[in-house]
């Protein structure tokens, strides 16, 4: 994707946001930094802010979690200097998100909460939402499965009121993974179902491959180790081509685990050793930690 030279850079930057949403991760990065550089050299602290928050947010998929946490700190920064409620938001609640995946969950949560506390206050649902999933992973991985639960549903409810398929989806996501911890097979599948036509419909290739995955990790629950496999590999290329370092390590985890199910001990272990490779890149100590356990059990 290119952009000619003198296009303004609030332009450029649509450009970029549209990018991501699509999936296009490398264009979103170009067109983001050429936005971002445009701003810089106006002098414009705001575009500036927005540009480096949509930088963190492209660095963080693509497994860069230190450049990440570099954009967001300073977007955060910045939306302080200019008294941005909504952008000091945005960026806390992406700083959490580096926070949990690094192994800090008490820092998560507590800049989860600042982050939710901001939107309520804005009024802002599309926030309260996606803050809300995110507090359902952290709660999640934390087994506090009541306050999981809590979280997951007032994603579900405040996406509902919104006309955005991805946004829904992504919410339905989180339920469907709480249900597939507790073992609610039926209750998961439903959701997971939801959720890949949700994305689908709103042209969301990640949401497409996280309800792939789920449904992997659904077929492994209820013994379909080999229909697990094939579409854990299916999920995990399709992630690698997407460029999401997070989704493919993921799905390599779910992989590993059906191809041990199955006997398959030298794919079993290939994939394994792809899996913990790829979340030790990423610094994703809690998962790691969590497949390690799943292995050794």
């Amino acid at each position: 994707m290119t952009t000619p030279p003198a296009a303004d850079p609030g332009t450029v930057l649509r450009d970029a946001t549209a990018a991501m949403r699509q999936g296009n991760l490398p264009g979103a990065a170009a067109l983001a930094a050429a936005a971002e550089a445009r701003f810089r050299a106006r002098g414009d602290a705001d575009g500036r802010m927005r540009a480096g928050n949509l930088l963190g947010a492209v660095a963080f998929e693509t497994g860069q979690v230190g450049e990440a946490e570099r954009y967001f700190g300073t977007a955060l920064e910045l939306a302080h200097g200019l008294d941005d409620s909504l952008m000091t938001a945005r960026a806390s609640n992406n700083l959490a998100s580096v926070a949990h995946l690094t192994g800090r969950p008490e820092l998560a949560l507590s800049l989860y909460r600042t982050a939710l506390l901001s939107y309520q206050r804005l009024g802002d649902r599309r926030g309260m939402a996606e803050t809300s999933h995110n507090l359902g992973i952290a709660f999640r991985q934390l087994r506090q499965w009541t306050e999981a639960e809590r979280a997951a549903e007032q994603a579900v409810r405040h996406a509902e009121q919104l006309a955005d398929a991805a946004l829904r989806g992504l919410a339905l996501v989180g339920l469907a993974e709480l249900h597939l911890e507790l073992k609610a097979w039926p209750l998961a599948e439903r959701e997971i179902d939801r959720a890949a036509a949700l994305a689908a419909e709103g042209d969301d290739p990640i949401g497409v491959v996280e309800a792939a995955r789920l449904r992997a990790l659904l077929e492994l629950g209820q013994g379909g180790a080999d229909a697990a496999l094939r579409n854990a590999l299916v999920a995990r290329s399709e992630a690698r081509r997407l460029g999401s370092a997070l989704l493919e390590a993921e799905c390599a985890t779910v992989a590993a685990r059906a191809a041990r199910q199955l006997g398959r001990d030298a794919e079993a272990e290939a994939l394994r050793g792809e899996a913990v490779a790829g979340l030790t890149r990423l610094g994703a100590e809690g998962l790691l930690e969590r497949f390690r356990n799943d292995w050794g059990a």
